[in-house]
C-alpha cells in the first residue's frame, strides 16, 4: 500500500512539473504572430508586425512543430496516411508564416537589424529541419505508409504527397549511417551559414556601389528620365547634393549601358557590377569555395556523383547530361548569332575615333544603335506605354479575359509598404 502511495505521489509531481514547465511558456500577446490575424483573408497584420517579433515567433513556432512531429511520433496507432503523411503536411503551420513573412521582408528591408536575425535564425532552421528528416521513428512511419501506398485508395494529390514526402526524408538523409547523419547535419548548419552570407555580400556590395558624376557632359545619351533619378539619388545624401548619381541596380545599371555616350564610364559602371564581392570588404571568393566543396561532399554522402546530380534529380531535366545536350543544341546558333551581331556592332564602332574592338560595355549600348537605324525604335519611346499602372491593367485585363479573373483593391488588407497595393482575386468563371 505505501508502495502503491508512493508511486503515485511521484507520478503527481512529475505530472506536475510538465504542467508547470508547460506553463512557462507564456507568450507575448501584443506579438502579432501569436493570434490569427483579424484582417480580411487573414493576411499577415504587416502593421503591426516589427523585427522584435521576429525571433520569438521562431523559437516558439519551432517548439511547436517539434510537439506536432513528437505526436505523430508517439501515437500508438499504426501508421496510416492521415496519422503521418497528413498530420506531418499539417505541422508547423505558424513556423511556415513567420517564415514566409520574414524571408520575404529580407528580400525588401534588408537593414543591420533584419541580416542579424536571419544570421542567428538560420542555423537554428537548418538544425531543427535536420531534426525532422533525421528522425528514425518518424521515418520508421513514414517508410511503413510509404511502402503499403499500392494498397491503399488515395486520390492523386494524395499519392503525390506521399511520394514527395518520403522522397525529401531520403533527400534529407534518413537512409545514412548515424556517423555520416551527424556530418550531414554539420555540411546543413555550416551551408545555411555561408549562404547567407554569401547573399548578403552581393547585396551590400551593389547596395555600396556609387558611380557620381558631376559633369553635365558626362551624361550625354541618357534619357532624361535616368537623369532626373540620378539626380534624385544624389540629393538624398548631402556628400552628392547638385550631382548625379548611378547605381548598379538593374533599373539604372541596363538604362545607362544602353544610353550613356561616355564609354569611359560605361566601362567604369560596367566593371562595379562584374567584380562584385570579387576581393575587397564584400569578398565572396573563399565563401564560394567552401560552399562548392561542401555541397559536393553532401551529394557524395547520400550517394550522388555531383551536387548537380544531386539538385537536378528532383527538377525537369533529371540528370547533368541533359542539362548539356540542351546547351549543347543551343550552343551552336546562338554563338552564329552572336558573331553575327559582333560584326554589326563592329562595323558602327569601327566610325569612332579613335577606333576600338567592342568589349562587354559596348555591347548593350550598340545594341540600341543598331535597334533605332533597323526599326526606327527605342526604349524612350515606348516608355511611356509601359508605366506600371498601365501594364498592371493590361495584365489584369488578359487575366479576366483568359481566365475569368477579377481584381478589386482592398485597402482594408494591411500592406508591408506604403507603396504597396492588395488586391482581391475573384474567380468569376
Amino acid at each position: 500500500m505505501k508502495k502503491l502511495v508512493l508511486t503515485t505521489f511521484v507520478l503527481c509531481l512529475i505530472a506536475t512539473a510538465c504542467k508547470d514547465k508547460k506553463q512557462e511558456r507564456v507568450l507575448d500577446m501584443n506579438n502579432p504572430f501569436f493570434s490569427k490575424p483579424e484582417t480580411p483573408f487573414h493576411v499577415p497584420a504587416f502593421d503591426q508586425i516589427k523585427t522584435t517579433h521576429y525571433l520569438p515567433a521562431f523559437e516558439e513556432a519551432m517548439l511547436q512543430q517539434k510537439e506536432e512531429i513528437e505526436a505523430i511520433v508517439n501515437n500508438s496507432d499504426d501508421p496510416t496516411f492521415e496519422n503521418t503523411i497528413e498530420a506531418l503536411d499539417y505541422s508547423g503551420e505558424l513556423l511556415t508564416t513567420v517564415s514566409m513573412v520574414f524571408f520575404n521582408m529580407c528580400e525588401t528591408d534588408n537593414s543591420d537589424e533584419m541580416n542579424k536575425i536571419a544570421e542567428e535564425i538560420s542555423p537554428k532552421l537548418s538544425a531543427h529541419a535536420d531534426d525532422i528528416n533525421l528522425n528514425p521513428d518518424l521515418f520508421k512511419k513514414v517508410k511503413s505508409v510509404y511502402e503499403q501506398k499500392d494498397k491503399l485508395s488515395l486520390d492523386k494529390e494524395q499519392m503525390r504527397l506521399l511520394e514527395e514526402t518520403y522522397k525529401d526524408f531520403v533527400r534529407g538523409g534518413a537512409n545514412l549511417a548515424v556517423e555520416k547523419q551527424a556530418r550531414f547535419r554539420e555540411i546543413n548548419e555550416e551551408l545555411s551559414v555561408l549562404s547567407l552570407k554569401f547573399s548578403n555580400n552581393v547585396l551590400n556590395a551593389t547596395n555600396a556601389y556609387k558611380l557620381i558624376i558631376d559633369k553635365e557632359e558626362d551624361l550625354a545619351g541618357l534619357p532624361s528620365s535616368l537623369i532626373t533619378a540620378a539626380a534624385e539619388t544624389a540629393n538624398q545624401d548631402e556628400a552628392t547634393k547638385g550631382k548625379w548619381v548611378f547605381t548598379i541596380h538593374n533599373p539604372s545599371l541596363l538604362p545607362f549601358l544602353q544610353s550613356a555616350d561616355n564609354r569611359a564610364k560605361r566601362e567604369e559602371i560596367w566593371r562595379a557590377y562584374s567584380s562584385r564581392c570579387n576581393g575587397g570588404e564584400f569578398d565572396n571568393n573563399e565563401i564560394i569555395t567552401k560552399i562548392v566543396k561542401l555541397r559536393a561532399e553532401r551529394a557524395q554522402l547520400l550517394g550522388y556523383k555531383t551536387h548537380a546530380d544531386y539538385v537536378l534529380e528532383d527538377r525537369m531535366a533529371k540528370t547533368p547530361k541533359a542539362v548539356y545536350d540542351l546547351l549543347q543544341q543551343v550552343w551552336v546558333p546562338a554563338l552564329s548569332k552572336s558573331k553575327e551581331e559582333a560584326a554589326q556592332y563592329q562595323a558602327l564602332a569601327n566610325k569612332e575615333k579613335p577606333k576600338f574592338n567592342i568589349q562587354p560595355w559596348d555591347w548593350r549600348y550598340y545594341t540600341e544603335k543598331v535597334r533605332k537605324a533597323k526599326y526606327d525604335l527605342n526604349d524612350e519611346a515606348i516608355r511611356p506605354y509601359f508605366k506600371l499602372e498601365n501594364v498592371r491593367d493590361g495584365v489584369f485585363m488578359l487575366c479576366e479575359k483568359l481566365y475569368g479573373l477579377t481584381f478589386k483593391e482592398n485597402k482594408n488588407i494591411p500592406v508591408y509598404n506604403p507603396e504597396a497595393v492588395a488586391y482581391e482575386v475573384i474567380d468569376n468563371g
